[in-house]
Formats: C-alpha cells, structure tokens, sequence
C-alpha cells in the first residue's frame, strides 16, 4: 500500500497539462459494448478506475490495453453479458454497462454497485427507467437482472438529475424502437462527451447538454473513436491547491467553459484568471478572501470540488460555509482537516469553515476520491510532514497527482507503508 508524505511551504508555480476525464472515460468504455468492433479513445487517463472498468469488460471478452494514453478496446468476441462483484465492488459506475448490455443482448446481469464509503447513490433510477423502455427488472443474489427482446422509446422523467441514469438511459434508447425522451437529464460535459460518441456510432439524439434528451431508436451501430475531454475536476482540484498556497500556475489542456462556476468563485476569493482557448491561468492574491457556496447540478459548482473547497477556505481570512445540496454526508474529510488543525464544523449538510488558523503536519487517511486530494491540499500549506494515507483511493481519479504537483514546486512523495 502507497501514502503520501507532503512537506508544507512551497508556492505551486509553472505549467503543467490536465489528464483526461475520468468521469467521461467512465461513459464511453461501455459505450463501446452497444457494437461489436475495435475502439480508440485517445487523452485517456491512467488510473486505477480505468484499469477496474478494464478489467470488468475484460471478463466479458473484452480486450482492453491501454498505452500512452491511448485506450484500445475490442468488443468483437464478447462471451458474458455479466458484471460480477468482484469488479462491481470496487466502483459505482459499473454500472454503466447494464443500458448497453440490456439493449444490445436483451439480457445483462449486473452486480449492484459499491465504490465509495459515503452517500447513498440509489440505483432506482437505472432501474425504473430501464422498465420504462420495457425491460424485464429483478433483483437476484445481490444482482439486477434485466432482460428485454427489444427495448420500446418512452418519455423517462428523472426525479434526480443523475449522470449515471442520464447516460445508461440515452445509450439503452439508441437501440430502442421509438422514440424516448428522458426528461431531467443531466448537463454534465461528460454526458455531452458519451452522446457525442454514440451520434459518431450512428445513434440519433437531440438535446445534450440541455435537461431534455431525445433519442430515435437505430437498428444497429458502428464502432467509433473518441477523445476523452479534459478532466474538470483536476483542473479545479490543481487551481484550488495553487490558490491556497499563493502561487501561480498555467494549466493546459483543459476546457474553461467546463468550470465557469468554479472560475468565478476562485475569481470572488480574490485570483486573477486569464482564460484562453484551452489553458487557465491563475495567479493567487497575498490572501484569499472567505466564499461561501452551495454545491448543485451543473453547471452549478460541483460536488466533486466540496472538499477541495473547504481545504481552501482554510487559508482564507474570515468564515465560510460550505453547504453539499447533491450528497447530504460528503464530509468524510472534515475529521481529517482537524487532525491538521483546521478548524471546521459540519452540521447537517453544510460545513462552517473558520480559516487563518496555522496549519501543522500529521498523518491522515479518508474513505473517499476527493477527500484524499483534500488532505494532500491541507498538507502542502501545512507545517512540517504530512502522511496521507489510502491514497488509492486519489489513484482512482487522480493521473501521477504526485508528479505534476512535484513539477510545480510541491515537496511531496509516494511511499511504500503498511499502516492503514
């Protein structure tokens, strides 16, 4: 097992390229399952979540290999329509595959989800929007089961804006007969990114990245290549950490239009931003001034930037509150941030955030993706050594964090422990 050792102090500063989303590799990986053929999804993140999804369709008889940021997947001999636990366990999006298999087969089995220790994500809206198109639903063994002979198009109202509902159900619907229509769909950029894959594939959808997707059903599709877009979440995750520590970093590779809301927050805190066509520029004020904000559906401030955000607002001058409006018990982290003496309260969904107070090292450990970057953020501002660790759960979303931090003038390491 890795931890991380973060030596506090250093200004990040200079340039360093953002790594594909993980989110959106996420979509277009099962994707690939609705035709049979040969894939290429280049600006693909090595991560761990990539390498589980791999492994997932790996034992379905897909062959997986990526290099150099280059995905290659072969979806011509699939032998199973089954996602068993074994991978399921490890992420929730595994379930991504279960829209594709049911729509291409008529049959999938599918494990239900694990992933992350907080927050309850409901898969009720997978399933009830799967047996609005028509499919046979049943719970066996801890499994979702569903079958169809063909699915039918039907109006789909979602009663969460969810982003993995969105994209099980438009990439069921392309296959469909008729015509659906999911209403309440998500806006997210990597929904946009997987609809934009399946229209290269032969799908007919109308509406990404607004509420109300249509989707024509085809009898058939054709594989297709795809770039994965640029991970917002790292991008606002690098911006945020140069923020707190009064640096300035150019980040290219990106997309701002993805992470306008979070641009204007950093903007309000007191950062000078420049923008241009695929790079953000940031320059961090002497101090941060305190912002408080409310997470929501995007393109609202996503929560997947919460504990990123109230690591910052550690370093700002005066009190913040940080409210999670998505997942109510997002707040693993805060425990933590105390360790390090961050001085923070959480009461119900909302965390009330005290910064100026001095940081000192410690060990720490989280249960999930974005509070483990939370932690390495709190240690580069704070003094002396701190120890982070179950980073594997950074390593999930996260692309060689470690290094491109490095690169930028932070003094932290990976090594080797046995503590847990």
């Amino acid at each position: 097992m890795d931890k991380f050792v973060v030596r506090g102090g250093n200004k990040l500063s200079g340039t360093v390229r953002v790594s594909g989303a993980k989110n959106a590799t996420l979509e277009l990986m099962p994707a690939a399952l609705l035709a049979p053929g040969v894939y290429t999804f280049t600006n693909t993140p090595n991560i761990r979540d990539v390498w589980t999804m791999s492994r997932l369709m790996n034992s379905m008889g897909v062959h997986a290999e990526l290099n150099d940021g280059a995905l290659f997947l072969d979806t011509r001999e699939l032998t199973s329509q089954e996602a068993p636990y074994e991978h399921v366990k490890k992420m929730r999006a595994s379930i991504h595959v279960l829209g594709p298999l049911v729509a291409r087969y008529g049959y999938a089995k599918v494990s239900l989800p694990g992933g992350c220790a907080w927050g309850p994500r409901p898969v009720d809206l997978h399933l009830r929007g799967l047996e609005r198109l028509g499919a046979d639903i049943e719970l066996e063994g801890g499994y979702i089961v569903a079958r169809a002979k063909r699915l039918k198009g039907s109006t789909i109202t979602l009663d969460v804006s969810s982003v993995g509902a969105t994209f099980n159900l438009m990439a069921a619907a392309t296959l469909a007969e008729g015509t659906t229509e999911i209403v309440n769909a998500a806006m997210e950029p990597e929904v946009t990114a997987a609809g934009r894959l399946l229209r290269k594939m032969g799908a007919n959808i109308d509406g990404l990245g607004t509420s109300r997707i249509i989707v024509e059903g085809v009898t058939d599709l054709k594989p297709a290549n795809e770039t994965t877009i640029p991970d917002r979440i790292e991008t606002g995750t690098i911006l945020a950490a140069a923020a707190m520590t009064g640096g300035e970093v150019t980040l290219k590779g990106t997309n701002p239009y993805h992470l306008a809301f979070v641009l204007e927050r950093l903007e309000e805190a007191g950062c000078s931003i420049e923008v241009n066509a695929d790079e953000i520029v940031l320059r961090a004020p002497d101090r941060l001034r305190p912002v408080s904000l409310a997470t929501g559906i995007y393109p609202g401030f996503p929560t997947d930037m919460q504990a990123q955000w109230t690591a910052m607002m550690t370093c700002a001058d005066g009190t913040t509150s940080v409210t999670d409006r998505i997942y109510h018990d997002r707040f693993s982290h805060v425990p933590e941030l105390a360790r390090l003496g961050c001085d923070v309260e959480v009461h119900e969904n909302t965390a009330t955030v005290r910064g100026g107070t001095p940081l000192t090292g410690a060990t720490v450990m989280s249960t999930d993706l974005r509070g483990s970057v939370a932690m390495v953020m709190a240690g580069l501002v704070a003094g002396g050594e701190t120890h982070v660790l179950r980073i594997y759960h950074l390593d999930r979303g996260y692309e060689r964090l470690e290094e491109k931090l490095t690169s930028l003038g932070a003094d932290i390491e990976r090594r080797k422990t046995d503590e847990l």
